[in-house]
């Protein structure tokens, strides 16, 4: 749950694209993302009897704070054979009073479902950019007796080793490997890898998955005009055959050269329109891409265009 009373104006604008992203990535993926971080509870979960009960809680347990819980799912737990909740929390910002967040949000929840499930397991995402030691535990206790003890379960992005994740067909895997620590000097393979792992989910995701997985990781990755071109030549090189695709994965490709077009044309005054500057920045583009190797076909596509005019510019 998050609570926007305590929320700076800065805070909410970083932290709402991201959070929303995040959602959806796991909602779309809470397998994946349970089998990766904590694979011992997910061999214990059977995943075909799922379900999530977000609109639930809103009526029924926040009433008319105004709090949203992110994520709450319903599934059957092997282990003792009844249904589960499992409570998924992404943290993205500093909050000292988390714990007690989310003591409050699993007595809440143990008070609402306790008769019908036998179980809750509350996880935190801490997604911060700082690899910091995140406090899992809220304890009370007087000499000789303690009086509380609640520990949640926690996944620290910034403090995985993002090499750990490379040889993984996990997609949430990909979309986070941005997040994991690596220092400066990895940025670049980190970038290459996260393609390559894409690549490789291509077979078996279908296209909103793939482009769900795509625009989290943009979110984390900051792009770098030259150093992508590099990788895109690496990566023709590795799947010569998937040359269409790989372009693809790049969209900023196709408006560089349009850009510079257009700003060459108002900077020198041409009159043209700005219809013609678009065409003479497509131009370059496909002059560039041809010259650092792509093959006339693959340009084609990429751009758009008749084979006939790229070759053309050749």
């Amino acid at each position: 749950m998050r609570d926007v009373r305590y929320l700076s104006q800065e805070a909410i604008e970083i932290s709402i694209p991201h959070d929303e992203a995040f959602k959806k990535l796991l909602e779309t993926f809470y397998q994946e993302f349970i089998e990766l971080f904590f694979p011992e509870l997910g061999a214990m979960l059977d995943y075909s009897e799922t379900r999530f009960l977000m609109q639930e809680l809103l009526v029924d347990i926040v009433g008319e704070e105004a709090r949203e819980l992110d994520l709450l799912l319903e599934t059957r737990y092997k282990g003792l054979d009844g249904y589960i909740l499992i409570h998924l929390e992404p943290q993205s910002y500093k909050d000292h009073e988390f714990r007690e967040r989310m003591f409050i949000y699993f007595s809440r929840l143990f008070e609402r479902y306790r008769k019908d499930h036998k179980l809750i397991i509350p996880i935190a995402i801490f997604t911060s950019d700082e690899a910091r030691e995140e406090r899992d535990t809220l304890e009370m206790s007087i000499p000789e007796h303690d009086i509380l003890r609640f520990q949640f379960l926690k996944v620290e992005l910034r403090k995985q080793n993002w090499r750990r994740f490379i040889d993984s067909d996990n997609a949430v895997a990909a979309a986070l490997l941005a997040k994991m620590g690596y220092t400066t000097r990895e940025a670049r393979d980190v970038r290459r890898e996260f393609l390559r792992m894409f690549m490789k989910l291509r077979a078996r995701l279908d296209q909103g998955r793939l482009a769900l997985i795509m625009s989290v990781a943009d979110l984390y990755f900051k792009p770098d005009r030259a150093q992508d071109e590099e990788i895109l030549r690496e990566l023709i090189d590795d799947y010569s055959e998937e040359g269409e695709v790989i372009m693809e994965l790049m969209p900023a490709w196709k408006r560089w050269g349009y850009e510079e077009g257009i700003a060459e044309g108002m900077e020198k005054g041409i009159e043209k329109g700005k219809a013609e500057g678009k065409e003479e920045g497509q131009a370059e583009t496909i002059r560039k891409l041809l010259l650092h190797g792509f093959s006339p076909e693959v340009v084609s596509k990429a751009v758009e265009l008749p084979l006939d005019e790229v070759k053309k510019l050749m």
